[in-house]
């Protein structure tokens, strides 16, 4: 309608040199669509073109059209200046006037330099908000307000990246994310153009809230996309303060709950309805919002005027049937999905990798010796440091760290042995209860633990109240009414495990209260259970029936049950809800386990009578034999190339950390004993560093040998560290996808040749260098009974490939090499050519996208010509051209034992393509090549070509012409594949041999390739004996993996 506007008024280009002409021309276009007056007349006022009286004449005009007119009439009864001037203003101001935008860009106006020295000032309602948003939200920003309550720490001095990596709709890695403003461009990591929902997902106090906060500060400073002009932050849990009669539209919501606007908040709302796409919204912790009020009961309605309960509202923006094209980043705990039609990207947090807690270390400690002496610990703990992996964990261990340090000698504070979660919060209990303790240089605290613990009684025992009877309720916001009930002193309030919430007015006028993270309120949850006498089994044991741990009917449901999510499924939705998350219920298990331990027993006597412990130890300890055996037989078990697997479910992982928390040896061999599978698989566990301590507390038990399938997870160098106690056991070890360095290579490589049991090493897809390969390498050498090596997608170059392929040349029991996604070029397939030539034993070796080209690739046609024992090779993604594909046609004359090559994504042109072909003559062996995605032409694609095959064959050949005929022997029939006009093909019975066009009319011997898979770009087809001829459509697969199993080349 613009555009027709435009149009209809006839616009005059400003090379006309009149712009009074200009104004006049285009009068009810500049009347239509300028809204805001008031700043036209501040910057004409400002800069002497309009008197005071002239503003009054303006201001006395009844409506919006009228002041339009009169500014025109002034401004062009003052001259050309002026009316250059008035059309600078709408050019300078654009946000203010977005409509004109395009009619100021089709009028090619360029103001003189006398026009561009004259000062323009913003008093748009609009440009104000947004200067308001981003003042208060860079102070929001400024300081770290996640853990602490007096300190102020500043967010730019301590933010350290952690790792955040892209993934699918089903969580598969798509790569790391660059930066943080990669989060929000329009090209990385899309799932679906439709979708408006950046989903940030990971573990509790994984770096979620912290995130937000940091993009927060960006946007402040203006270092985000310039299309937001809107920050609007919310806090899922906060939606809980509401009562269930509260009822606000969606501007009060955000201007009264947020931040109000200094003038004209009905402009702004109406802007923002306009162009939503304008605004962000960030939603916090969906996981942690419950209420009782039912969305049912409310009408579904997407009226931004229209009163609502601020719970709709929120599902509402969610469901984008509020401010549709906004942009939303939506955090939750690991476990928690929503509809796949609301997501844009998917976006996972891993915690700090082991250069990134260095960094972190370096940000708080910037005295060299400070900070070297807390690296030693952590480098004599590596149990310490798995924790640390953990934001939330690692802030905890430097705030006891710089606590001890102030007051005493480290070397006698922080923990050099086994340390648990429980400890870890123990700590920092004590650390706050001892900040209300006066200290000097020359008085220190010298209170022991058991003494502070003692004399904090009072205090943990009202906070454990606090936080039990939100944890019953699923909620984690508290009011005055709530403290006050738990007998919390104001004293007790400034300890710094609770702190006031930051968003006043939510839900009330009343101050509410938070603890610092949800973890702690689980501490808290678990101390009250041990230390009140009142609390009896059945309340003692409610969170593990809560979570259906293993044993329980409630089993495996971790998804977030709450009302934004349940509105986004839509009605109808029956029994339990599948979005329900019960991590804060599985901290609290996990805290319990580790305060009845025996090794808490000294510290809690003076807190809890010792016939009390005793009685809930021995129930805690019957309800965990009692699950642990019920789950052990629940899990699912198969039969896998001779291992008996079974295949561990998330609650697993639970169950190991509730285990180790009690660092009970009878219960670790109990669960021990309870593995009787000799196969143990834990991919996509989501498993972390620290996970790994507790699976080595329970597999170290094992007297068996075992495979140890832990693929896709978090483990990185620290959890291979934790692993330590199970090498002497492992013979398969598959740690693939899960950060590990050169550093956990070197482990490994010290483990492993210990004990020299190894068939079977998976690193795929880490960050593996030429210095890890060089470890990989003495592991080849010194486990004799090795045969399969996982390398694919590292980090591995040329100097790695020739140490890998000495190591390969040596060994006598290799069968599978994986090398995919390296970059060991032509040095390196060079080496593993020679490994090739005469090699006894590697049957399938994958050079896929190596960076391998003519050089490289000749010479590995030369060695196969050598070789009887590959079967398999991938040489897929390379740079072989024509040269390699005639060394290739010349070895498969030579090579009757190779089965599968693999020659997609290369340099090969017609002219190789028909020299592979014609090799196939002397060649009885070989059962495809596959090739498509290389460099043929459409004119040779037309040529006709057959291939006959073997009548024992039971794969069909694929042709790459628009007609071919082509006959199989299969006992008296074979088919004839033919193009219809419908693009169909049929089958029909024909002579069991073929004439070959191409060949001049001979006959071609029926003993010849199975099947040449020649797909460029033209389509490919295929056809088997004993089924009809179909097109072969579906991607190619890798061989065997329809009969055999998946097969990768990795």
């Amino acid at each position: 309608m613009e555009k027709q506007g435009h149009g209809e008024m006839g616009i005059i280009p400003s090379e006309s040199h009149s712009h009074v002409k200009l104004l006049k021309i285009n009068r009810e276009l500049l009347v239509t669509h300028i809204r805001n007056t008031q700043c036209l007349v501040d910057n004409l006022l400002k800069n002497d073109y309009f008197s005071s009286e002239d503003a009054e004449i303006v201001c006395a005009c009844p409506t919006q059209p009228d002041k339009v007119r009169k500014i025109l009439d002034l401004v062009q009864s003052k001259g050309e200046e002026v009316s250059e001037f008035f059309l600078y203003v709408l050019q300078q101001l654009a946000d203010a006037y977005v409509d004109l935008r395009p009619w100021l860009l089709e009028t090619g106006f360029s103001p003189s330099e006398l026009i561009r020295s004259r000062v323009v000032v913003n008093t748009d309602p609009v440009s104000r908000y947004t200067q308001k948003l981003r003042q208060q939200l860079g102070l929001d920003s400024k300081f770290i307000l996640c853990y602490a309550q007096k300190e102020e720490l500043l967010l730019e001095e301590m933010y350290t990246d952690t790792i955040v990596e892209l993934v699918g709709f089903r969580n598969e890695s798509l790569g790391l994310l660059g930066s943080l403003a990669c989060l929000l461009d329009h090209a990385t990591g899309v799932l679906s153009e439709q979708g408006e929902t950046i989903f940030i997902f990971g573990d509790a106090g994984v770096g979620k809230s912290m995130l937000l906060q940091r993009l927060q500060g960006l946007w402040a400073a203006g270092l985000l996309d310039a299309e937001f002009k809107f920050f609007f932050h919310f806090r899922c849990r906060v939606f809980s303060c509401f009562k269930d009669d509260d009822a606000l539209c969606l501007q009060d919501l955000l201007f009264k709950h947020y931040c109000y606007p200094e003038q004209d908040p009905d402009e702004v709302f109406a802007f923002l309805l306009r162009f939503p796409h304008t605004a962000l919204f960030t939603f916090d912790g969906l996981d942690e919002l419950h209420s009782d009020f039912d969305l049912s009961s409310v009408p579904d309605t997407s009226s931004p005027w229209e009163p609502a309960h601020p719970l709709a509202l929120l599902a509402n923006l969610l469901s984008g049937k509020l401010l549709k094209g906004a942009a939303k980043l939506l955090t939750a705990r690991t476990g928690v999905e929503i509809p796949r039609q609301l997501l844009r990207k998917k976006v996972f947090l891993r915690g700090f990798s082991p250069s990134q807690l260095r960094a972190y270390t370096q940000r708080v400690f910037p005295e060299p010796a400070v900070r070297d002496r807390l690296l030693a610990h952590l480098e004599a703990n590596p149990n310490l440091c798995s924790l640390c992996a953990v934001p939330l964990f690692c802030w905890i261990v430097f705030r006891c760290f710089q606590h001890f340090h102030s007051v005493a000698d480290i070397s006698t504070q922080l923990p050099d042995c086994t340390v648990t979660l429980t400890d870890v919060f123990l700590l920092i209990t004590e650390v706050h209860l001892n900040r209300t303790q006066p200290t000097s240089l020359v008085q220190r605290n010298t209170r022991s633990r058991t003494e502070t613990f003692r004399a904090g009684g009072a205090a943990l025992r009202s906070l454990g109240r606090v936080a039990h009877q939100g944890m019953e309720k699923n909620l984690f916001v508290f009011g005055q009414e709530d403290v006050r009930a738990a007998e919390l002193q104001d004293g007790e309030l400034q300890l710094g495990f609770l702190r006031a919430v930051p968003e006043q007015g939510l839900g009330g006028d009343q101050q509410a209260y938070e603890f610092f993270h949800v973890t702690l309120q689980a501490f808290f949850t678990a101390f009250f259970l041990v230390a009140d006498d009142k609390v009896g089994t059945q309340q003692l044991l409610r969170f593990f029936r809560e979570c259906g741990l293993p044993g329980e009917a409630a089993a495996e449901s971790c998804y977030p049950s709450f009302l934004p999510v349940r509105c986004l499924r839509g009605p109808g939705l029956a029994g339990e809800d599948l979005f329900k998350n019960k991590d804060h219920f599985q901290f609290t298990n996990l805290f319990l386990c580790g305060l009845l331990s025996k090794a808490k027993q000294k510290l809690l006597r003076h807190l809890v009578p010792a016939a009390v412990l005793r009685r809930k130890r021995k129930a805690l300890w019957a309800h965990l034999f009692a699950s642990l055996r019920a789950h052990l037989k629940s899990l699912p078990r198969l039969q896998y190339q001779g291992y008996n697997q079974v295949q561990a479910m998330p609650t697993f992982i639970w169950m190991l950390r509730c285990i180790y928390e009690t660092q009970s040896e009878k219960v670790g061999r109990l669960a021990a004993k309870g593995i009787c599978a000799n196969y143990l698989k834990l991919t996509y566990c989501n498993a972390c560093s620290a996970d790994c301590s507790a699976l080595s507390f329970v597999l170290h038990h094992l007297r068996k040998r075992l495979a140890l399938d832990l693929d896709n997870n978090n483990l990185n160098d620290y959890g291979v560290r934790e692993l330590q106690p199970c090498f002497s056991r492992l013979t398969v070890i598959r740690l693939s996808v899960n950060q590990i360095t050169d550093s956990g290579v070197k482990v490994l490589c010290e483990e492993l040749t210990k004990y020299k049991i190894l068939t079977f090493l998976g690193l795929y897809n880490n960050q593996i260098t030429d210095v890890g390969a060089r470890y990989i390498a003495r592991i080849l050498d010194e486990c004799k009974g090795l045969t399969h090596l996982k390398l694919g997608e590292n980090k591995i170059t040329s100097e790695g490939g020739k140490c890998l392929a000495l190591a390969v040349k040596k060994s006598k029991s290799i069968f599978e090499v994986g090398m995919w996604g390296n970059r060991i070029g032509d040095e390196g397939a060079k080496a593993f050519a020679e490994a090739l030539r005469n090699h006894p034993s590697l049957t399938n070796l994958s050079l896929a996208f190596n960076g391998i080209s003519t050089e490289g690739g000749k010479s590995l046609a030369q060695a196969l010509q050598w070789n009887t024992s590959l079967r398999i090779f991938w040489l897929t993604k390379n740079e072989l051209d024509d040269e390699v594909a005639e060394s290739l046609a010349e070895m498969l004359k030579v090579n009757q034992t190779l089965k599968h090559l693999w020659l997609i994504q290369n340099q090969i042109t017609a002219k190789g393509i028909a020299q592979l072909a014609d090799a196939l003559q002397r060649n009885t062996g070989i059962m495809e090549i596959c090739g498509n995605q290389n460099l043929l032409t459409a004119d040779w694609a037309g040529r006709e070509k057959a291939v006959p095959t073997t009548g024992r064959s039971q794969h069909g050949p694929a042709q790459w012409s628009p007609l071919r005929r082509l006959q199989t022997g299969n006992g008296d029939c074979g088919w004839e594949l033919r193009r219809n006009s419908n693009v169909n093909w049929q089958a029909d019975p024909r002579p069991k041999w073929k004439l070959d066009k191409a060949r001049g009319g001979q006959s071609l011997p029926r003993r010849e390739a199975d099947r040449l898979l020649l797909r460029g770009r033209c389509c490919a087809w295929s056809v088997g004996p004993g089924r009809p001829a179909s097109r072969a459509s579906r991607p190619v697969h890798s061989p065997l993996s329809e009969s055999q199993g998946t097969l990768l080349p990795w």
